[in-house]
C-alpha cells in the first residue's frame, strides 16, 4: 500500500488513506458488534428441536466474527487485521466481564483472540489463491480451537480454580449426558453441537464473502482476476 500511494497524487494518496481508514473503523465496529452479541448469546441453550444439550444461541452469531476477519485481512491485509482483531478482544472483555462471570470472561476472550490470530495465519498465506480456499480453511481452523477452547476453560472441571482464584461459584459442568450412544460430559456435547453450527456456518459464509468481496476489492485487482 505504501509503495503504490507514493506514486500517486497527493490528493489521490490522501484518498486512499481516507478509504482505507474508514474501511478498518466499519470492520473494528463490525467485530465489535458480533463479539457482543456472540458472549450474550452463548449463554442461552438453544431451546428447539431438542437441541439444548449441543447448542447455544451464540453459534449462530459467532461466524459473523470470521466474515469480518478475512474481509479485512483480503482487503487491507493481516496486519489490519489483526488490529480489528485486537479491538473486538477489547470489546469481548469488557462485555464479558460486565455480563458473565470472571470464568467465562476469561474463557470467551482467551478463545476469541486465539482462534481469531489463527485465522489470520491460516488465511494469509491462501489469501491469492481461489476465492474460497482461503475464508473456508481458516474459519474451520478458527471455529475448531475456539469452541474447545472456549467450552473446556468455561465448563470443564479441571479449569474450577478460576472460579476459586476469582472467588465465583463454581461454574463447571460436571454432569453427563448421551450424544451418538456414547457417554460424555455435557460440556463437550455442547462444544461439538457448538462447533458442527460453526463449520457449517462456515459454508454458508462464502456466499456473502464473496459478494461482499467483490465490493471491497480495488478496482486494479477485479481488473486483474477479470483478466485471469
Amino acid at each position: 500500500m505504501t509503495k503504490i500511494q507514493s506514486s500517486l497524487p497527493h490528493h489521490t494518496a490522501l484518498s486512499v488513506k481516507s478509504v482505507t481508514l474508514r474501511g478498518i473503523l466499519f470492520a473494528t465496529l463490525a467485530m465489535c458488534l458480533a463479539v457482543t452479541a456472540s458472549n450474550v448469546l452463548v449463554q442461552y441453550p438453544f431451546h428447539w428441536l431438542g437441541l439444548e444439550h449441543i447448542l447455544t444461541y451464540g453459534a449462530f452469531i459467532y461466524p459473523f466474527a470470521f466474515l469480518v476477519n478475512d474481509l479485512t485481512n483480503r482487503r487491507f491485509g493481516p496486519q489490519a487485521a489483526r488490529r480489528v482483531v485486537y479491538a473486538g478482544f477489547t470489546a469481548g472483555l469488557a462485555v464479558s466481564w460486565w455480563l458473565a462471570s470472571p470464568r467465562l470472561a476469561i474463557a470467551s476472550c482467551t478463545a476469541f483472540l486465539l482462534a481469531q490470530l489463527l485465522d489470520i495465519a491460516v488465511f494469509t498465506p491462501l489469501r491469492h489463491r481461489s476465492w474460497w480456499q482461503a475464508p473456508l480453511a481458516a474459519a474451520f481452523a478458527g471455529s475448531v480451537l475456539d469452541t474447545l477452547l472456549f467450552f473446556a476453560i468455561a465448563f470443564a472441571p479441571a479449569f474450577s480454580f478460576i472460579d476459586m482464584l476469582t472467588h465465583a461459584p463454581d461454574q463447571s459442568i460436571a454432569l453427563h449426558t448421551q450424544m451418538l450412544f456414547v457417554s460424555m460430559p455435557v460440556w463437550l456435547s455442547l462444544a461439538i453441537g457448538d462447533m458442527g453450527i460453526k463449520i457449517l456456518f462456515a459454508l454458508f459464509m462464502l456466499l456473502p464473502y464473496r459478494l461482499l468481496l467483490g465490493l471491497i476489492m480495488p478496482p486494479a485487482e477485479k481488473e486483474q482476476q477479470a483478466g485471469t
